[in-house]
């Protein structure tokens, strides 16, 4: 039985082991380069424990161990044949299969009665604000990044995501503050 991590950082790990064999320290820089960390949650010990677990599994091996001057001893790593098919199998199920992922947002919007109308003006409105700035700064640090553009298209679809929400935060505290979403008196919520 071949064993499937939950972890999407091991999707972000076997996708750059796709380019080329590479060391985890490499794999970091790389995924820091390409703006990965609003793909994945990336720590070094994260990285390192995913490496392992890979390795554990049989999906990776490591190819050889690499000194550059003073620097610590690398281990490289390739993917192996094994590696390769279930990383293929994992993407196409992800691709294909919608699945409910529960966002925090959507939780906490459902309530955002409880902040009032100014509440919750203020708080959307805020947010948006947050959000604009994440889009202008990740469509600023993709401009510097010379890399072919299919490795980075999921940065292309999270920021066509955020400006629909943006769209959707400042068309929403709009309606609130026109008076189109009413709220109940106080002890009918």
């Amino acid at each position: 039985m071949v064993r499937r991590s939950r972890n999407t950082l091991a999707l972000a790990v076997l996708g750059l082991l796709m380019e080329r064999a590479s060391h985890p320290y490499e794999m970091a820089q790389t995924l820091r380069e390409r703006n990965k960390g609003t793909s994945f949650k990336v720590t070094t010990g994260s990285l390192y424990d995913v490496v392992e677990g890979l390795e554990r599994d049989g999906w990776i091996r490591s190819v050889e161990t690499v000194r550059e001057g003073n620097r610590p001893e690398r281990t490289v790593y390739e993917h192996t044949e094994l590696g390769l098919a279930e990383f293929q199998k994992w993407i196409d199920e992800l691709v294909r299969v919608p699945v409910n992922e529960y966002p925090k947002f959507i939780a906490a919007v459902s309530y955002v009665g409880v902040l009032g109308p100014d509440g919750a003006v203020d708080a959307l409105t805020e947010r948006a604000e947050r959000l604009a700035k994440t889009i202008d700064e990740t469509d600023e640090h993709m401009r510097t990044v010379p890399v072919p553009r299919l490795f980075v298209i999921e940065v292309e679809y999270a920021q066509a995501m955020r400006r629909a929400e943006v769209e959707w935060l400042r068309r929403t505290a709009a309606e609130m503050t026109a008076g189109g979403i009413t709220w109940p008196k106080p002890g009918e919520f």
